[in-house]
């Protein structure tokens, strides 16, 4: 039986972060990484903001729950240190196939042969990656969505050499840490919730990119017409700009451009979404 208890987590941004923080939440000893001091010093700063929003929105998280949680992770910027004794490595590295394969090349030297290696690529398929690992039978794909703690879904998804009892040691995982885990039975790029989203956020950006309709416009024909509580530039700032920007430089002509179009109007003026306080909307004024 895979007994999973010590977990690293390759990468302090949005979603690193916030993976990294619900697992200590949940009682497992969790070891965050991130490349440079800077980076693990804004991570302090992300897992600080993460206490406010549990106490104010996660049921038994005030009373010192989760302001205990931040002195349980350990901050590193040395791989080997951090994963030395890894049961459980899950990458949140930026959406950018040299940089995961890389990464990769390296974790496969240094952790022990017990380590299972998870990714949280959120449109790269796991088999574009599996041979970099060292051990394709203990590697697979992790995908949550972002404010995991309440959109709490948690993505399986293996390659056909992942091996069905490391499979099974991720789903059942998923569920400790508060996931509820959808299991996704063949590869698929996008796996089931980008391939619904990405879409939509793409179609979105070709409105306002092709100057259609303003972004709020498109937020509030979406929110009135179908009833959902965010339109999709609104989750845009919630995921943050540089992710779906990776995705859509690396498209097709007209990808591309759409791409161009973000760098232009928001990532080079610093409006990257809600964690810099501003993207298609403001968050200046919020706590």
């Amino acid at each position: 039986m895979i007994e999973v208890r010590n977990v690293t987590v390759l990468g302090t941004g949005v979603l690193g972060s916030q993976i990294a923080f619900q697992t200590a939440y949940s009682g497992f000893a969790v070891t965050a990484f991130d490349v440079t001091p800077e980076a693990l010093d804004k991570a302090g700063e992300r897992f600080a903001a993460l206490v406010a929003t549990y106490e104010n929105e996660v049921p038994g998280a005030a009373g010192g729950k989760a302001a205990g949680t931040i002195g349980t992770i350990q901050l590193t910027s040395d791989l080997a240190a951090a994963v030395a004794d890894a049961d459980l490595v899950i990458e949140a590295a930026p959406e950018v196939l040299e940089i995961k394969r890389d990464i990769y090349g390296r974790l496969a030297k240094l952790a022990p042969a017990k380590t299972i290696f998870a990714t949280n690529s959120s449109t790269l398929l796991p088999s574009d990656l599996k041979d970099f690992t060292g051990r394709p039978e203990r590697f697979l794909a992790l995908h949550f969505a972002n404010s995991i703690w309440k959109f709490n879904t948690a993505e399986v998804m293996g390659t056909t050499e992942t091996d069905p009892a490391v499979f099974d040691a991720l789903v059942k995982f998923a569920s400790d840490i508060g996931m509820v885990p959808i299991p996704v039975r063949k590869e698929k790029a996008g796996y089931v919730l980008n391939s619904l989203l990405v879409p939509l956020l793409n179609a979105a950006a070709d409105l306002a990119a092709g100057g259609y309709a303003e972004p709020q416009d498109v937020d509030k024909v979406w929110r009135i017409a179908t009833g959902a509580p965010m339109g999709p530039f609104q989750i845009y700032d919630i995921i943050g700009l540089n992710t779906p920007y990776n995705i859509l430089s690396h498209g097709d002509a007209h990808a591309q451009q759409i791409a161009a179009w973000l760098k232009e109007n928001y990532i080079d003026k610093g409006k990257l979404g809600i964690a810099s306080r501003e993207g298609f909307y403001s968050y200046k004024n919020k706590n």
